[in-house]
C-alpha cells in the first residue's frame, strides 16, 4: 500500500509520444509520479516491476490499429497478477460494446479520446479509491480470518470507529460480559464475533440467541433446558442455550426486548453460574461469557422502570458503542468492496463500481447502516446487466410505495408491513407493545419483522 505522503504512481500506456507527453504533463501537475509504456509487454512489465497504484491505458497499438485486441488480450493477465489493481482504458473508436467488453476483461472504466481533462482525473482519482479500498479490505478479512472469526469480517479504519476497535482489542481476551449498543444494522453481532474470536474461548461455541424473539412462556426453556414431561409438549429432554454455550460464548441480541419476569430469570443465573432445567430439581454450573447487545437506551430504561439496574450492571462492565454508518464515511467504499466481492462471487459474476455508483455510495445517508449497505450491494449485483455497476443499480433514491399509497392501493404485504411500522412508530419501538397493539404475539411480530427487514 501506498504510504501516506507519498505520491501515487499512475503506468501511462500509449504508442502515441505526443499523446504520453501530454498525459504526462496533466497528471504530473496533479502530483502524480507518472511512469510509461509504450506496449503490451512494456505494461506487463511495469506492473510485475512495482507497486503502481494505477494503469491508464489505451487500447490500440502499432500491430492492431483498430480493434484493440492487444489491450483486450492484455487485460485479464494484469489483472490475474494484481486483481486489486484499476485500469482505466482510453479508446479512440468510441464505442459501447467495446466499452464494456474492456471492462468485462478487467477495466475499471473507460475514457474516449479526445478526453476531457477534469472527467479523466475524476475517473482516475474514483479508481484509485477503490482499488486501496479493496486492498484494504482484503487485508482487513485476512486478519478476520486469521483470528479464526465466523461470519463477516469487522472491516473498520474510520476516525469514529477507533473508540470501539481500541475496546474490542482490550477487552476481546478478558472474560468479562460487554454490552454492545448501536443503532440498528451497524454491526454488532460482527463484534460479538470479534471479541469471541480474540478470547481463550475461540474454540469453543459462539451460540447467538435472538431475545426479543423468545417467547414468555418457552423462554426459560429456550435458555435453561428442560427435562421430558416438565409440561405438555416436553416430549424428550431438551438442552438450553446456557448448557450449549458451556465453555464459550452466548451472545444475547436485542436483550433491551426481554420482559421484567425474563430479566430476572436470566439475572438469577448470571449471578450464580448456575441453572436449572425445566421440571428438574438438579442445579447445573455453566461457564458461560455473555455478550449481550441492544440498540435501545437502557439506563432510560431503567428509570423508567422496564429493565433491572442489577441486570444492567451486570451486563455491562464494558460498554462498546458502535456509530452509524452515516458518520464513518471513510468505511463505506472498504465495506461496499468487500460487499461487491462477495455477493459477486456469490453469484459467479465479475463486476466493479462505476464512479457514479461510489458517490453515490459516499452520498446517501444510510439509515439501515451496514446493513442497508450490504442489501444495497447484492441488490445490485442481481440488476446489473454490464460488468460495472452503476447508480441506478443501487437503489438508493427509491421511496417505498407504501409511504405514499392509499391502502387500498396496497398488495397484503404491503399493508401488513405498513400497518406494522406504524405500531412501532405509535409504541416507539417497543416489540411488546406493538404486537400487543396488533393482535399478534411477540413471537408472531418478530417472525414478521424478519420477514419484512424492520427493524424495530
Amino acid at each position: 500500500m501506498v504510504q501516506p505522503g507519498k505520491p501515487l504512481r499512475i503506468l501511462v500506456a500509449d504508442d502515441q509520444p505526443d499523446v504520453l507527453r501530454a498525459l504526462k504533463i496533466l497528471l504530473g501537475a496533479e502530483g502524480f509520479e507518472v511512469l510509461t509504456a509504450t506496449s503490451p509487454a512494456g505494461i506487463e512489465s511495469q506492473v510485475q516491476a512495482g507497486e503502481l497504484d494505477a494503469v491508464l491505458m489505451d487500447l490500440n497499438y502499432a500491430r492492431d490499429t483498430t480493434s484493440g485486441g492487444e489491450g483486450m488480450k492484455l487485460l485479464p493477465r494484469l489483472k490475474a497478477f494484481d486483481p486489486s489493481l484499476p485500469i482505466v482504458v482510453m479508446t479512440a473508436w468510441g464505442s459501447i460494446e467495446g466499452a464494456v467488453e474492456a471492462v468485462r476483461r478487467g477495466a475499471g472504466d473507460y475514457i474516449e479520446k479526445p478526453w476531457d481533462n477534469q472527467r479523466l482525473l475524476s475517473t482516475l482519482r474514483a479508481q484509485i479509491e477503490l482499488g486501496r479500498a479493496m486492498r484494504r479490505a482484503v487485508r482487513l478479512e485476512g486478519e478476520n480470518r486469521s483470528l479464526r472469526a465466523d461470519g463477516p469480517p469487522l472491516i473498520a479504519e474510520s476516525a469514529a470507529m477507533l473508540p470501539a476497535l481500541h475496546l474490542i482489542e482490550r477487552v476481546g481476551p478478558a472474560d468479562a460480559s460487554v454490552l454492545i449498543t448501536g443503532p440498528p444494522g451497524s454491526g454488532k453481532e460482527v463484534v460479538a464475533r470479534r471479541l469471541h474470536a480474540l478470547s481463550g474461548r475461540a474454540e469453543r461455541p459462539l451460540i447467538t440467541v435472538n431475545a426479543g424473539g423468545l417467547s414468555e412462556t418457552l423462554f426459560e426453556s429456550e435458555m435453561f433446558g428442560h427435562v421430558k414431561g416438565a409440561f405438555t409438549d416436553a416430549r424428550t429432554d431438551r438442552v438450553g442455550y446456557f448448557e450449549v454455550a458451556d465453555g464459550g460464548t452466548l451472545f444475547l441480541d436485542e436483550v433491551g426486548n426481554l420482559t421484567l419476569a425474563q430479566q430476572a430469570k436470566l439475572l438469577r443465573v448470571l449471578e450464580t453460574g448456575e441453572l436449572q432445567r425445566v421440571g428438574s430439581s438438579r442445579t447445573r454450573k455453566v461457564d458461560v461469557r455473555l455478550l449481550a447487545a441492544t440498540n435501545a437506551d437502557l439506563p432510560a430504561m431503567v428509570a423508567e422502570e422496564r429493565f433491572r439496574e442489577d441486570l444492567l450492571y451486570r451486563l455491562n462492565p464494558v460498554e462498546i458503542r458502535l456509530p452509524p454508518l452515516r458518520d464513518r464515511r471513510e468505511d463505506i467504499p472498504l465495506l461496499a468492496a468487500y460487499f461487491l466481492e462477495q455477493q459477486a462471487h456469490r453469484y459467479g459474476r465479475t463486476l466493479r463500481f462505476s464512479e457514479r455508483a461510489m458517490r453515490a455510495l459516499l452520498a446517501y445517508a444510510w439509515p439501515g447502516n451496514v446493513r442497508e449497505l450490504r442489501h444495497a450491494v447484492e441488490r445490485a449485483v442481481l440488476l446489473a446487466e454490464q460488468e460495472l455497476v452503476d447508480a441506478e443499480q443501487l437503489g438508493l433514491d427509491r421511496v417505498p410505495r407504501t409511504s405514499t399509497s392509499r391502502l387500498e392501493d396496497l398488495t397484503l404485504d404491503e399493508a401488513e408491513r405498513l400497518l406494522i411500522q406504524k405500531a412501532l412508530h405509535r409504541h416507539g419501538g417497543n416489540v411488546t407493545h406493538a404486537a400487543e397493539s396488533l393482535g399478534l404475539s411477540r413471537s408472531a411480530l418478530y417472525r414478521r419483522l424478519d420477514r419484512y427487514g424492520i427493524e424495530p
